[in-house]
Order: structure tokens, then sequence, then C-alpha cells
């Protein structure tokens, strides 16, 4: 009897740590555990009503076939008109591209220019399918340690020391998952210069937390603070942040022609197109009333001051202040080599989240997971209630090591 095997490309990556550990806290639940989850990046708002009604209304109206591959007319519009309202950046629609969540448009985006150990650049702390999703197209991952002590970004020094002659990409995500890390426009500038000196590097902008911002100067993103990179960096966002839309499935970029056009043909040949009601709904969102993000965005900022305030009061324990996204991505040093109450002794953060999972029902997930250690990011993109518990517990069963 013949027994399938896979295909190299799928062995030489594993799971989406994330997705393994949602799916662990809810096995848990399942089991009867009391679990504070905190590792699902997924707003804990429902899409907005008005937002719900615009698909509805596309549905009554029939949009319910096949769109172009690139989108359909209107989001194409909507999308352009939201990158000039927010940032001041002009895109043509022949430099707009539409797919299944950002996620997808990443991905084809990569397998759309890497091959042969072609060099992606990666800071770490990375989003966790970045290395595999550089691995699955036959490129070759160089991670670039980011510690909290440079704020968890990337400096121009140690950009100018990754890149070789191989260097194709450079993925830029901020605000970033799983810190919450994002550049000035002075940082930017900064790395644009390095770049800039490097016409054969491009720029895989992962923009997609850039409405879940806190601080009081406007977010911006490196095409606008560097326009001279303009033809060589991918800006690629979405609904799901922003407007809660993460069951939706619609990611967008805007780059150059030839690249978006790759994409384009890829996808054509995958899954043809994203959902004509999705889409609807997303243009809807794109070109309305704005009051929703910036409403949530409140939320989450008094979500993110409360839990700093008592992950830093616990000894042990240090957390950087995030400037966007909703994610926590505390420092465990202080508990490394400490002893659980059966005895057992935290050698690594992965020890540690375990030990908040079986200790006091928190599923958090390893720093380790995203690139450097000792860490765990917690998601804040759930009720006060819920973080207050958690906060609750860690304090607890840091209280009982020895």
């Amino acid at each position: 009897m013949s027994t399938f095997v896979p295909a190299s490309r799928v062995s030489r990556i594993k799971v989406s740590p994330s997705t393994a550990a949602a799916a662990r806290a809810r096995e848990l639940k399942a089991a009867g555990r009391d679990i504070v989850d905190l590792t699902v990046g997924e707003p804990d708002f429902d899409t907005p009503d008005n937002i719900k009604a615009a698909a509805h209304a596309a549905i009554d109206r029939g949009e319910t076939k096949y769109t172009a591959v690139n989108g359909t007319p209107a989001l194409r519009k909507a999308i352009i008109g939201d990158i000039k309202r927010r940032l001041g950046l002009s895109y043509a629609d022949n430099e707009i591209c539409v797919g299944g969540g950002a996620k997808q448009i990443l991905f084809l985006a990569l397998m759309a220019s890497v091959e042969n150990d072609a060099e992606v650049i990666i800071p770490a702390p990375y989003w966790v399918s970045y290395p595999d999703m550089v691995v699955a197209n036959e490129g070759k991952p160089v991670i670039i340690e980011c510690p909290q002590e440079a704020g968890f970004k990337l400096t121009p020094e140690a950009l100018e020391k990754a890149i070789t002659p191989r260097t194709l990409w450079l993925i830029l995500n901020a605000p970033s998952n799983p810190t919450g890390a994002a550049y000035d426009r002075s940082e930017l500038e900064a790395l644009g210069k390095v770049l800039l000196r490097h016409p054969h590097v491009f720029v895989l902008s992962d923009d997609i937390y850039d409405q879940v911002w806190f601080k009081d100067e406007p977010m911006t993103t490196l095409v606008a603070a560097v326009p001279e990179l303009k033809e060589r960096v991918l800006l690629t966002n979405g609904v799901s942040k922003s407007y809660a839309m993460t069951g939706w499935r619609i990611g967008y970029a805007a780059g150059p022609a030839a690249l978006i056009a790759a994409i384009n043909k890829l996808q054509s040949q995958m899954s043809s197109c994203p959902s004509s009601v999705s889409q609807a709904a997303a243009a809807y969102a794109l070109s309305s009333d704005q009051s929703f993000v910036s409403e949530s965005v409140k939320v989450y900022k008094e979500r993110r001051d409360y839990a700093c305030s008592r992950l830093n009061a616990v000894p042990g324990l240090a957390c950087l202040v995030p400037d966007g996204a909703f994610y926590l991505f505390p420092n465990c040093a202080g508990v490394i080599g400490k002893k659980t109450p059966e005895g057992k002794t935290i050698e690594t953060d992965l020890d540690f989240v375990l030990y908040l999972l079986d200790g006091v029902g928190v599923a958090a997930l390893q720093g380790a997971a995203y690139g450097i250690s000792p860490h765990f990011r917690l998601s804040i993109a759930t009720s006060m209630e819920v973080i207050t518990q958690a906060c609750d517990r860690i304090e607890r069963a840091v209280a009982d090591l020895y």
C-alpha cells in the first residue's frame, strides 16, 4: 500500500506556532480547563453593522459572481483613496492587487520573486510566518536580532551589515507583531539611506496594524518617508485588524506594476479572485465613516496601558510599551533559572509559557517562536476582564517561583 509523502517544501516548514497555541488552548477549554487565552491576534469586536449591511446589499444586488483577479474596480478605487487619504501616496490602478488576506499577498509576493536561495532579511522579533514563507519559496531567511534595548527595531548599521549581493528583500512590519514597535520618520529615513545605496534590495512593508496606532504623531511608512524607494516597496495591508474583519479574508497591496502583475498572474492560477461579497464589504469599510477605527484604538490603548502597568509591576518581568498593534512582548529574563512549585527549573521562555498554561491557565506564546528570547507574547485583543484575569494569574504564578 502506498503512503503519501509530502513534497520537500512542506517538510521544510513548520505549522504556525500561534495557530498551534490557539488550537491547544481550545482543546484544553473543551476538556473543561479554565483557560485565559491570550494567543489569538484577532479583534474581539464584531465587524461593524454598517459594513455587514454593505455585504448584505451586495448580495441583494447579485454581486455574487467571479470578479477580476485584482479585485473589483470599487475596491481598487477604495484602496487607492485610503492610501492617498492616510499616507499622502498616489498609486495607479495597475499598481494595486487584492487577495484572500494580507498573508496571501505576502506569500504571493515571495513566490513571484524568490528562488535559488535568494536572501530575505527579517528583523527579529518577527511574525512567525515570515521565515517559513521564505523557505517555502526556496529562499534563505537572514535573521537580524533587534533586542529590547534597541526598541525591537532594525538599525541602519545592522541593515547595512546584513545586505549582500544575494539580498532580494527586506521585510519591515510596523507596528510589529509581536512587539507593537514602530519606526518614526527619522528612523525610516535612516534605513532608506542604506537602501538607496543598494538598489537591488526590495522591501516588503507589512502595514497590517498601521491604523492600530497609539502615539500622538501620525503613523508613517517607508514610501512616505523616502519617496525615492517607491518603485522598490510593496505596501501590504488589509481590513482584518483595523475593521475587525479577520474572517472576511481581504488583503491588498500597492507597489511596482511589474510585481503586481506577477502576483495577479499567480493568483489567477490559485484562487481566481477573492470573495466578491467580502470585496464589497471591504470597499465600503475603506471609504466610509472611520469612527469605528478610532473608537476601537482608544479601547486597545486603555488595555495596553493597564496590562503594561500590571506586568511591569511583577518582579522578573519587563514590558516595553508598544507604539501600536494589540500585542505585548514582555521580557521574562528575571524568572529564568527559578523553580516552579513542583521543583522544575524554568530554563527557557518556552518553559515559562508552559508553566503559565499548566500552572495558572494562561495561554501565551514563547518569544523563541518570534526569533528572540527570553520573552513571551500576549494578545490584548480581548476584554479588560480577561486581561485582568490574565495579569492576576501571571502575578500569582511568578510569585510562586523560587
